[in-house]
């Protein structure tokens, strides 16, 4: 009898200006029920943190997949994404049969069928949980920028364009992990730009 083992892809770190885009896959265990998971973004980061080390011990299998912010520059956000995927899902010790991905488009490549689920972080549970430890490892990361690069501020934007990442792009130009590509980052590359 084969078995049918499903992973839940979901992604985190499209939107800011520096950085890694992370994705993760999980196979959730039947057995082992995890109570609480959701959209990464409708918990708090202390609900995030306690469920994470939850997922890792509980789940058949988990892994976490990195697009760097100059993979970002050199193919597109968008590629960059499915790239991070692919790499998740290609780091399962157990090789899932299916996989559910959040968002409206399956990346090429990956070794099994899949979906695409829109708003799919909110409905299935092997999403929520890939949300949950894509979210925490990409804030774990920025968290280790802010201390490498402490002049932007990561530790309290996350990267994402703010008001006071933007004036620190202003004042100290892109640091090594800033996506280039990024219209924001383009333009503090502009000569005369201050």
């Amino acid at each position: 009898m084969s078995v049918h083992l499903i992973c839940g892809v979901d992604e985190a770190g499209r939107g800011p200006l520096a950085g890694s885009v992370v994705a993760a896959a999980v196979i959730l265990n039947p057995a082992k029920p995890i109570a609480g998971l959701a959209d990464s973004k409708k918990l708090s980061a202390t609900a995030r943190e306690r469920l994470a080390p939850q997922i890792r011990e509980h789940a058949l299998a988990w892994a976490i997949g990195e697009a760097t912010a100059a993979e970002i520059d050199e193919i597109n956000i968008l590629q960059a994404t499915f790239l991070a995927m692919r790499r998740a899902v290609a780091g399962l010790v157990i090789k899932p049969t299916h996989a559910l991905i959040d968002g409206n488009r399956v990346p090429a490549g990956l070794p099994c069928s899949a979906e695409a689920i829109v708003k799919g972080d909110a409905k299935e549970p092997a999403i929520s949980a890939a949300s949950i430890l894509a979210k925490t490892h990409r804030d774990a990361q920025l968290l280790e920028l802010d201390r490498l690069f402490p002049q932007y501020g990561f530790a309290r934007h996350m990267g994402y364009p703010t008001a006071a990442h933007l004036t620190a792009l202003q004042l100290h130009g892109p640091s090594p992990v800033h996506r280039r590509s990024f219209g924001p980052v383009a333009q503090s590359l502009l000569p005369g730009f201050d």
